[in-house]
């Protein structure tokens, strides 16, 4: 069985993904896992819990990405 498609709020716009959790969702997007945060409605997320965190339609995630520079 496959992961079905989702309707969720990612950085305030709407999106439709197919991905079954937070991990996932970084997955798909090619994030570096090292240099963001995430808040899953409204809740910061520990990275070790993202492969924990289901994602179901409506969820709001907020991506934040950490840049370095000097």
């Amino acid at each position: 069985m496959g992961t079905q498609q989702l309707s969720i709020t990612l950085n305030g716009e709407p999106r439709g993904i197919t991905a079954a959790n937070v991990a996932d969702l970084v997955q798909l997007l090619e994030l570096d896992i090292r240099q963001i945060a995430i808040e899953h409605n409204r809740t910061i997320l520990a990275r070790s819990s993202y492969e924990k965190t289901p994602l179901r339609d409506g969820d709001a995630v907020e991506i934040v990405s950490f840049i370095g520079g000097g």
